[in-house]
């Protein structure tokens, strides 16, 4: 009996090793195969997928086949689909199968990242059919209705910021020639009350802007400056000379307020810590200064380093308020009207420091000396 079991074991390993043989060869058909078979079907993959997320989607996709290239009806029923500027993708399909124009909003998700066409979803009106596919809607939605773009800038972005959005707007216009436009404005398109204005940073006014398609770099920056213009009232720009700021200083005080406060409620007493450093020649130490000064974090891939480290903190820089006196040179980012008008009326106090809350509210709390500062570190 023993000596019929030991026989019987090499034959048991050859087995298992053959089947271990199997699957590791199957595995390696699917990795090769399914990918191009997602290919074949449904066009190259966006190439900024990685090769785990590629099979994946690669496979979800082939798995959905029919939802994603059948329209839900053959009947041509025609729609006029919104997309409004900012919206998420996940807002977007979910209206889509609400309006009856998909039938699964997680299938066309999967189509629409494996493609990389979440990022070129335009915002305004689009022409759909029951009749299409979801991978001819999802296509559709790169292109809006003729005749409108619509640009929406927050507020508390950078000009690169601006930039980055132009490609999903609608507009013709480039990010490298807004951005030369931003260092070098035009000639002609600045009005006459910003004048001198070396940069449009800061002056990028936050807002929606529908515009027609064709409209050219200069027409879209005279929206935007006559936007900010007519914003910034005339009791504001009297209410800033008062506080002993120029117009172009006002903004760049607005723009810090913008970045370091989160509800609009706070940042007049905001303000007032500013304008009292700035009173006794204290540095400001404002954080927004040195990301500004910093720049774009390749590793958390933004233009806003959060945490701060001593590499933003020390960066040498004009900008840096961390590292010289006074104000910057120019402003870090659009100011919203809130930011400009806690800077036209700020709040009187007799505070020089302030931190964030230690209860994720997005407030502050306020101190006169730096010891009650440190006192006011979280836990």
């Amino acid at each position: 009996m023993s000596n019929r079991r030991r026989r019987g074991a090499p034959i048991v390993s050859l087995l298992f090793l053959l089947l271990l043989c199997i699957l590791v060869a199957g595995a390696a058909w699917a990795v090769v195969q399914i990918p191009a078979l997602a290919e074949r079907e449904f066009g190259p993959a966006n190439p900024a997928l990685g090769m785990a997320d590629r099979f994946l989607y690669s496979a979800r996709l082939l798995a959905e086949r029919d939802q994603l290239l059948r329209p839900v009806n053959l009947v041509d029923t025609q729609y006029d689909f919104e997309v409004s500027a900012g919206e998420s993708v996940n807002s977007i399909i979910f209206r889509l199968e609400e309006a009856g124009i998909i039938a699964n909003a997680e299938a066309m998700r999967d189509y629409i990242v494996y493609a990389g066409l979440d990022t070129g979803i335009q915002a305004g009106r689009h022409q759909l059919s029951s009749a299409m596919s979801p991978v001819e809607v999802a296509q559709a939605l790169q292109n809006a209705a003729p005749g409108e773009a619509v640009l929406v800038i927050l507020a508390g972005w950078r000009a690169e910021e601006v930039a980055e959005a132009l490609p999903t707007s609608g507009l013709s216009v480039s990010p490298l020639e807004f951005m030369d436009a931003v260092r070098n404005p035009p000639t002609g398109v600045v009005p006459s009350a910003l004048q001198p204005l070396t940069s449009l940073e800061g002056y990028l006014f936050p807002g929606e802007y529908r515009l027609p398609r064709e409209t050219t770099l200069e027409e879209l920056i005279a929206a935007i400056l006559t936007r900010f213009e007519s914003s910034v009232s005339a009791e504001m720009r009297q209410a800033f000379v008062e506080n002993g700021l120029s117009l172009n200083e006002a903004v760049i005080l607005a723009s810090i307020v913008q970045r370091e406060g989160v509800i609009d409620e706070e940042r007049a007493m905001i303000a007032s810590v500013f304008y009292n450093r700035l009173a006794i020649g204290m540095k400001l130490d404002a954080d927004p200064t040195a990301q500004y000064a910093y720049g774009y974090n390749q590793t958390q891939k933004t233009w806003w380093t959060n945490p701060l480290g001593t590499a933003q903190i020390e960066v040498n820089s004009p900008y840096n308020t961390y590292v010289y006196l006074g104000l910057p040179p120019g402003p870090i980012c659009s100011p919203g009207l809130s930011a400009l008008q806690a800077v036209a009326y700020p709040a009187e106090s007799p505070y020089y420091y302030f931190r964030t809350r230690c209860d994720g509210s997005g407030l502050h709390v306020f101190a006169v000396t730096f010891e009650e500062h440190l006192q006011n570190a979280c836990p």
